[in-house]
């Protein structure tokens, strides 16, 4: 059974950075796209940002110009850099990775904390 386990989050003051990082531990069949989901207190999940194994990015409106995602292929891992983040961001963020021919597969979340 692959997991993914995620790292890098934190505290951090508006206007500073983090780098979450998302490995799996094994290949996963079928995958195509992996990334990120966040879910703020009291809000509902909402997609941050993906990325294909072909390079193909996508991000939600409100990280745009701000965060930046990549991957490793041959490490099976993710990476999201965040710049610029607001207190807003505060959220756990889960990496996900999907496939063709199984469920898709879940991190536990990491927490992002930025204080004002």
């Amino acid at each position: 059974q692959v997991e993914l386990v995620e790292s890098g989050g934190g505290l951090v003051q508006a206007g500073g950075s983090l780098r979450l990082s998302c490995a799996a531990s094994g290949w996963i069949n079928g995958n195509r796209a992996m990334g990120w989901y966040r879910q703020g207190p009291g809000k509902s999940r909402e997609l941050v940002a993906t990325v294909t194994d072909d390079g193909i990015r996508h991000y939600a409106d409100s990280v745009k110009g701000r965060f930046t995602i990549s991957r490793d292929n041959a490490k099976n891992t993710v990476y999201l850099e965040m710049n610029s983040l607001k207190p807003e961001d505060t959220a756990v963020y889960y990496c996900f990775a999907d496939s063709l021919y199984e469920d898709d597969y879940w991190g536990q979340g990491t927490q992002v904390t930025v204080s004002a």
